[in-house]
């Protein structure tokens, strides 16, 4: 059977969590010693009810068709959480095809970034691709004044990882990378994801040090927290909205604590 690159992708993300996990994690035995850390292919079958070869033809990226209930016991095997059984069924899947680009932003949505300051905001287009920000979210993520005339997209992955927002800091990278990768698997084929991963494995050692190990995670609303000499502590409440016309697009927004939102105020007017 032939490999298909997009099957590739299942195959390395398979392997990349049966090698996280111990015989003892998953109730085995294990006698004597291991050439390799991590579950053979034998024992995930068996853990999962289906025959070796056909699970080893799935790692090798070979054009096979599992059905829902056979992800299902892969995932149970494998001790996925929900977002990478989610990752897991959406990679068994062709790749959606290309599109075409649907990034217009009404003049409202336009005015509701702006008015929400001092809260940073600002929309992401699928390929992260920042689209607009108002002052608050230039002045706390370290980004250029927003023009409409601006000649080239600032990509977020890339100013995180590349810009000095993470720093060396490996778990926020991690993270971030994980929700990358989810947002990818539904357009693994694209060009434009494929030039970006390429171009983040030469100038990002983060990135081409986490890329590899197949992390997932799904955006989600939470509390965060950070530390800048410039501003000082500041807490935040990040909402991640999406267009119901528009699903590409991302709104993200850090609804500021009442300090927190003061000294932005007060900081961003002095600007």
């Amino acid at each position: 059977m032939k490999e298909v690159p997009s099957k590739k992708l299942l195959g390395d993300f398979l392997r990349s969590r049966r090698e996280r996990l111990s015989p003892e994690d998953v109730g085995l035995a294990s006698y004597g010693r291991r050439r390799t850390s991590g579950l053979r292919r034998e024992e995930v079958a068996q853990l999962a009810h289906i025959g070796t070869s056909w699970y080893t033809s799935l790692e090798q990226g070979r054009c096979v068709n599992p059905s829902e209930d056979v992800l299902n016991n892969i995932a149970n095997a494998l001790q996925l959480t929900e977002d990478e059984r989610e990752h897991l069924h959406l990679l068994a899947k062709p790749a959606q095809q290309e599109r075409a680009d649907n990034e217009q932003i009404n003049m409202g949505l336009e005015q509701t970034i702006r008015a929400l300051e001092p809260n940073p905001a600002f929309i992401l287009n699928r390929y992260w691709d920042l689209l607009i920000w108002n002052r608050a979210a230039a002045f706390v993520f370290l980004l250029p004044p927003f023009s409409n005339h601006m000649q080239q997209r600032t990509n977020w992955l890339k100013h995180l990882l590349t810009g000095g927002l993470l720093g060396s800091d490996k778990y926020r990278a991690q993270v971030v990378i994980a929700q990358f990768r989810a947002d990818y698997a539904y357009l693994r084929d694209d060009p434009r994801f494929n030039e970006l991963i390429e171009e983040l494995m030469k100038t990002s050692q983060l990135f081409c040090e986490l890329w590899p190990l197949h992390d997932v995670q799904a955006v989600t609303d939470r509390y965060k927290r950070s530390y800048d000499p410039h501003i000082g502590e500041m807490e935040f409440e990040h909402v991640i909205l999406q267009p119901s016309k528009n699903p590409d697009l991302k709104i993200m927004i850090y609804t500021a604590s009442t300090d927190t939102a003061a000294r932005l105020k007060s900081l961003i007017s002095t600007l």
